[in-house]
C-alpha cells in the first residue's frame, strides 16, 4: 500500500454555512473538514497538508503553482488534492504539464461536508483508493468515476462530472 498525502486547497467540500450572511464560506478558524471525514471512515494513514482554503473560481496561476510546489515537495508519490469543482479540470491539466513521477488525484464536492447529504466523503474515499492504485499521472475522481486530466470537466447543466 502506498502512503498518501492529502493537499487541501479549499473548495465546496470545506465550506460552511454562515447563518448571518446566508452564504457559504470558509470557517473563521481556517480549519478543514478533511481530518473529520477521514476519522468517520476510520482512515488513519493519509497525511493532511492545508496549503490554502480558497474557492477555485478565485484561483490564479500562483495558486496552481503553490499546488505544484506542495506536490513536488511531498515525499509521498500518491497525492490527493481537495479542490473546488469550478476549475478542477483546469488545475488537473496544469499539474499534468508540470509534475511527473507521481499519482495525483483531484477531488471535491458539490455540497459542503458541513451540510447533510454531501458527496464529499464519497469522493474523498474514492480519490484515496485511486491514488494508491492508478499509474503515475493526474486524474480526477468525482461521482464514482475516474477521469484523466484531459477529460476532467464539470457539466454545470447536470451538476456532475461527465466523460
Amino acid at each position: 500500500m502506498k502512503d498518501v498525502r492529502i493537499i487541501v486547497t479549499g473548495g465546496t467540500i470545506d465550506k460552511v454555512h454562515d447563518p448571518m450572511t446566508e452564504s457559504l464560506g470558509f470557517a473563521k478558524a481556517a480549519s478543514t473538514h478533511i481530518p473529520e471525514i477521514l476519522a468517520l471512515g476510520r482512515c488513519h494513514f493519509p497525511r493532511v497538508e492545508r496549503i490554502m482554503l480558497k474557492d477555485s473560481l478565485d484561483f490564479d496561476d500562483s495558486d496552481r503553482d503553490a499546488i505544484v510546489a506542495a506536490v513536488e515537495a511531498s515525499e509521498e508519490t500518491a497525492i490527493v488534492v481537495t479542490h473546488g469543482t469550478g476549475t478542477m479540470g483546469e488545475s488537473a491539466r496544469w499539474l499534468s504539464r508540470r509534475v511527473q513521477g507521481k499519482t495525483i488525484v483531484l477531488t471535491g464536492a458539490m455540497r459542503p461536508h458541513s451540510l447533510s447529504f454531501s458527496d464529499g466523503a464519497f469522493n474523498l474515499g474514492g480519490a484515496i483508493i485511486a491514488a494508491q492504485t492508478l499509474p503515475e499521472g493526474v486524474y480526477g475522481v468525482m461521482n464514482g468515476r475516474v477521469f484523466e486530466a484531459a477529460a476532467l470537466d464539470k457539466n454545470t447543466e447536470q451538476g456532475r462530472f461527465d466523460a
